[in-house]
């Protein structure tokens, strides 16, 4: 063993073994029954999330206890709450995939170098590794099982690949970043101007996208997380700004970029208000943790 290493040593316990750890640290339940079903449908150490803020340590003794009051019924409530939240941002995310990256990226480029143009490494700005994009895009349109991807291929024998407009549709949400990230910077211009934005801050919007999709494919925390790939906020739109500073550090500048990007691609969603009717229902969580101002409803963004 390397020097310096520590060995894990804690064991496994059982769900009730588990209840009876969590009572013992001063969490308030109706019965260790209830705790037991509730970790035996979501396990501790996803839980552990979110009665994190709740938990300390005693600096004598070493043991962990919660806060006086601390009651089950909160951190169930935070838990179910982010999980809402979570098919919330992935809906409007899917409405912004599909509409920038797999339909106006894809027509942009199309028109300009043909159906199979993103075949060629000339088509793109130089950095980008061609030949693993390619092997990366031959290797989701194998895995496949859509029809029209069979059907392509028994029609034009003679072509080893599908056009964009179709491998586009097998590709992952990473590679269809990853493309536009290498674009020509005119192109990238003329995609970020459909929305009012310069390049450099539309790709930063994607990147964090990109990071939240997974976040959220994965059943990971979102409501309180420091978001580790921050967006850029635009210097030259003023309701960033004021009479509401959007800060690009919590999970608030994430949902202000969805309302943003949807207000062009879908003005008619009611994503917005599915959103604020959330926040209503769980009026008991900390919207400070999100990264919400105090005054973040007279944004003009919101408002």
């Amino acid at each position: 063993m390397t020097k310096g290493c520590m060995k894990y040593t804690k064991p496994a316990l059982s769900f009730v073994e588990q209840a009876q750890r969590l009572l013992d640290r001063g969490l308030i339940a109706p019965d260790k029954e209830t705790l037991v079903r509730l970790l035996s449908v979501v396990n501790y150490y996803r839980l552990s999330a979110y009665w994190y803020p709740f938990r300390h340590i005693d600096p004598v003794t070493g043991k962990e206890y919660f806060d006086s009051g601390t009651k089950y019924e909160i951190i169930w409530r935070r838990y179910t709450f982010d999980r809402r939240l979570r098919l919330l941002v992935m809906d409007a995310i899917e409405h912004i995939e599909v509409a920038i990256l797999r339909t106006k990226m894809v027509e942009n480029f199309t028109l300009e170098h043909g159906p199979f143009g993103y075949c060629k490494q000339s088509n793109f700005k130089a950095g980008l590794d061609h030949g693993r994009l390619m092997r990366e895009t031959e290797n989701a349109v194998e895995r496949s099982n859509e029809k029209f991807v069979q059907r392509f291929f028994n029609k034009y024998t003679s072509e080893p690949r599908l056009p964009l407009w179709m491998a586009a549709e097998v590709m992952t949400f990473g590679q269809l970043f990853t493309f536009f990230r290498f674009l020509h910077f005119k192109e990238k211009q003329h995609l970020a101007r459909t929305f009012g934005l310069y390049p450099p801050v539309f790709e930063s919007w994607l990147h964090t996208l990109n990071f939240t999709r997974n976040t959220c494919a994965h059943h990971a925390r979102l409501w309180n997380r420091e978001i580790p790939i921050r967006p850029k906020i635009p210097k030259n739109l003023p309701e960033w700004h004021d009479p509401v500073r959007i800060n690009n550090q919590r999970v608030f500048a994430i949902l202000t970029m969805l309302k943003y990007l949807l207000s062009y691609i879908a003005p008619q969603t009611d994503w917005s208000r599915r959103l604020l009717s959330l926040l209503d229902e769980y009026d008991d969580i900390p919207l400070r943790n999100m990264g919400f101002p105090d005054n973040w409803q007279e944004s003009t963004l919101w408002n």
